[in-house]
């Protein structure tokens, strides 16, 4: 059996919505924000005190766009991955960690400098300074959707979970008002999905189930 330590809405969404997309079983254990803080005992499992902390069988990995081209590969038939033989098969792999290294890391620096640190530490012109420069680089997408549903292979991928989640937490920011049309439109298109309404229903039902607050954590590890 598969297992995902989780909390909600954080990175760890991006491999429990990989899970959803391809209906293989999976374990939900779910954990209060921040664990390394919150849930000392989690450390015994994952000593960085981060999620997501993933198990199969004897595989254990703590990245999640690892986690989901992991899973696309072994579990998805060929459906979320893209194959070696494939035109896109470098695009594909480019926008997989597009998601994480450009549009995501940017965003945890201004949760940092608003939310997390000590107010007279907080530092607003720092978050507005990586807010437009999360926007100026999401914005390259902006040509590419305009002509295409999703990012690569004309079909719905791994790089679609690993980029949407990125789009997920600018809606947590309230940066979503910013999107260009496209983009917006892209992010729409993500959310109707069956598997990520489903994603988001697990969460939801497995925090309740599991006494862990629904409310999406504030910050993404």
């Amino acid at each position: 059996m598969i297992t995902l330590h989780h909390c909600v809405s954080a990175r760890s969404f991006r491999p429990l919505w990989t899970l959803e997309e391809i209906g293989v079983p999976y374990e939900l254990k779910m954990l209060p924000f921040p664990p390394r803080v919150c849930a000392r005992p989690f450390l015994d499992i994952n000593p960085l005190g981060t999620v997501p902390a993933f198990f199969d069988g004897a595989v254990r990995m703590t990245e999640s766009v690892a986690i989901c081209q992991y899973l696309a590969a072994r579990f998805s038939s060929g459906h979320l991955d893209v194959a070696l033989h494939e035109p896109d098969f470098g695009t594909y792999l480019n926008y997989l960690h597009f998601g994480e290294a450009t549009l995501t890391f940017p965003q945890t620096l201004i949760l940092r400098y608003v939310r997390f640190e000590a107010p007279e530490r907080r530092q607003p012109q720092v978050a507005e300074d990586y807010s437009k420069w999360f926007l100026a680089r999401l914005r390259t997408l902006e040509p590419l959707l305009a002509e295409q549903e999703f990012l690569c292979t004309q079909r719905f991928t791994a790089a679609d979970i690993s980029v949407g989640y990125a789009l997920l937490l600018a809606q947590h920011l309230g940066l979503h008002q910013r999107f260009t049309p496209s983009v917006q439109a892209y992010w729409q298109r993500l959310q109707n999905r069956q598997g990520y309404q489903r994603a988001m229903a697990a969460q939801r039902g497995a925090a309740n189930a599991q006494g862990v607050s629904a409310v999406p954590a504030p910050d993404t590890r």
